[in-house]
């Protein structure tokens, strides 16, 4: 960030966080929680909405090009489905998950061996099933077990080259981790998230400076937004939080590399608090509010995620981030959410603040499971608040 803290605007940002957050500690005791039967209502229409839309879980999604439903914007709709089962298991859930793992065999996109994170992301949900019925049923995770030892086999580690990927595998690794309690899927994990924290586009696609991460090599410095700032995308960054959450809920702490976990996903939400809008969402740039400015709701629920899942689990500071996550959740509720359960404000596949633009409250994306996946995500850590 450092032409930003050059810039008064930011300076006046940043300058101004001591005593900002010396006033969120001293209202932080008087912020009104969301009402859990509000959170739980908004979860439910909105992933009812999508249920009675797409009633076939096989299904092929047909855009510019026809797709299997057990691809990653779907996978992500369904992690979600299971974080809304575990708070409110309506059979419902259960059966219409279970029926999308059984329409594709419990396989992954284009096949068992893939190293593509995309193409894994479903496994997150067959391996949530597999525990929910008491691990009775092995082969729900044999073919994701397989994709990943066939990658612990092999000394590549540079597949995930751009930070989405992160959220679609990274808790794969860490999940089989803790079922098996066989180190080498922690080991494996934290090699190729160093390479790409580290090394990936060069020096690595984290900034150290700014704690914040480039979407992949393409947009590493010196490439710039149209203010000369860095871009970091706000739903990129979102997989990010979205990824440490769930490998630190899985990553035992004596684990040598849970400490930095825990450290890049404070930083990262640090990052976040002098950007919030007043609105209460992100903007798609998180450091060019005018490059396509305005409302977005994957990125920000991806943040209040993180925030919420962090403060129901001690990581981070309460008083801090409590506000700040509440007035995120508001604004969803209120400016996406729709009377139907359609939401708006959702930008569509991409990987910059320009792809799927402009966004609307009615405009609908390419694919809007994904943008389910992520609310549900968010509903079910903000339900958990006491």
């Amino acid at each position: 960030m450092k032409k930003l803290l050059t810039t008064g605007f930011f300076a006046l940002i940043i300058g101004g966080m001591t005593s900002c957050s010396v006033q969120k500690q001293a209202s932080a005791s008087k912020v009104e929680l969301p009402n859990k039967k509000e959170v739980l209502e908004v979860s439910r229409r909105t992933n009812q909405y999508f249920m009675n839309k797409w009633p076939d879980t096989g299904k092929d999604i047909v855009g510019k090009k026809v797709w299997p439903s057990n691809l990653w914007t779907r996978a992500v709709y369904y992690e979600g489905l299971i974080a809304l089962y575990k708070v409110d298991p309506k059979k419902e859930y259960y059966d219409y998950a279970m029926s999308w793992a059984n329409n594709h065999k419990w396989d992954l996109m284009r096949g068992t061996y893939t190293r593509n994170a995309d193409h894994q992301a479903c496994g997150q949900t067959y391996i949530d099933l597999y525990e929910i019925d008491g691990k009775k049923h092995p082969e729900r995770i044999k073919n994701v077990k397989a994709s990943m030892d066939s990658m612990i086999a092999t000394p590549k580690v540079d597949d995930w080259w751009w930070i989405d990927a992160l959220q679609m595998s990274m808790p794969i690794f860490t999940k089989l981790g803790r079922i098996t309690g066989e180190q080498k899927y922690f080991d494996k994990n934290y090699e190729m998230y160093a390479y790409t924290k580290y090394k990936h586009g060069g020096n690595g696609l984290y900034n150290p400076v700014d704690k914040i991460w480039w979407r992949d090599k393409s947009f590493v410095p010196p490439y710039k937004e149209p203010n000369g700032e860095d871009c970091y995308w706000s739903r990129g960054n979102g997989w990010v939080v979205a990824a440490l959450a769930k490998t630190l809920e899985d990553t035992p702490k004596s684990d040598p590399h849970y400490q930095e976990y825990l450290q890049d996903y404070k930083d990262l939400l640090a990052a976040l608090l002098p950007i919030q809008r007043e609105d209460g969402f992100w903007n798609v740039s998180l450091h060019d509010p005018n490059n396509f400015g305005g409302k977005e709701m994957t990125g920000t629920a991806l943040f209040v995620y993180g925030m919420a899942y962090g403060i129901n689990n001690g990581l981070i500071d309460r008083d801090t981030y409590l506000p700040v996550l509440v007035k995120a959740w508001n604004a969803i509720a209120k400016d996406s959410v729709q009377p139907n359960g359609f939401l708006g404000w959702v930008q569509g596949t991409g990987k910059e603040p320009k792809d799927g633009q402009p966004l609307s409250i009615s405009k609908e994306p390419d694919f809007e499971d994904y943008g389910l996946g992520c609310l549900l995500l968010a509903g079910s850590e903000v339900y958990k608040l006491k």
